[in-house]
């Protein structure tokens, strides 16, 4: 299992971020719509210890992800992820495992590489777009930061699930988080 090192910049100027990255020489992968299942045990233990499955299209790319983040801080995920082949046949193999589909989700996300660290963009339904740097360390993700102008000391190192609290929202009790519906 990796360890995923990643922290959040909320409430960003999504077309200001752009272009101040691209001025900057960053690689642009793009943007793209995914669509996710979240996958948690039968007793929902899970989301009490932070840990999810996740199925996600992407480009025509499926893939297949574990994490957990106890501690909720910039380095504290651990993480298996890796390609499939067939998103019905995963998401079959999950269940037969005991596992339930327990919410579907949709964002948009526009990514860029700029010094080593991947930046994604996302744009989640009824929350205000947020920045998310993911890097080989706390300290390049610390350094881009001060060169995106990014005060470190006010990121969010939670995830969706933290985001979404933040803005009021029990993200626990959604089932769908689209941009056609959220419930």
């Amino acid at each position: 299992m990796k360890k995923e090192i990643e922290t959040r910049f909320l409430e960003i100027d999504k077309d200001e971020l752009i272009c101040r990255l691209r001025k900057m020489g960053a690689e642009d992968r793009g943007e793209t719509t995914l669509n996710e299942i979240i996958f948690y045990d039968k007793k929902l233990k899970w989301l009490n210890e932070n840990k999810l499955a996740r199925l996600r299209k992407r480009n025509g790319k499926i893939t297949l992800t574990y994490k957990e983040n106890k501690k909720q801080k910039a380095d504290s995920t651990k993480e298996i992820e890796f390609e499939v082949s067939d998103f019905g046949e995963a998401k079959d193999l999950l269940e037969a495992l005991g596992l339930i589909p327990y919410r579907i989700v949709e964002k948009i996300r526009h990514t860029f590489i700029l010094d080593d660290v991947i930046l994604d963009i996302d744009t989640w339904p009824k929350i205000p777009t947020y920045v998310e740097l993911e890097g080989k360390s706390v300290k390049a993700l610390q350094d881009l930061a001060k060169k995106l102008e990014f005060e470190w000391k006010k990121r969010f190192d939670g995830d969706p699930r933290y985001v979404y609290k933040k803005y009021g929202f029990n993200f626990d009790k959604l089932k769908i988080v689209t941009f056609n519906k959220f419930e």
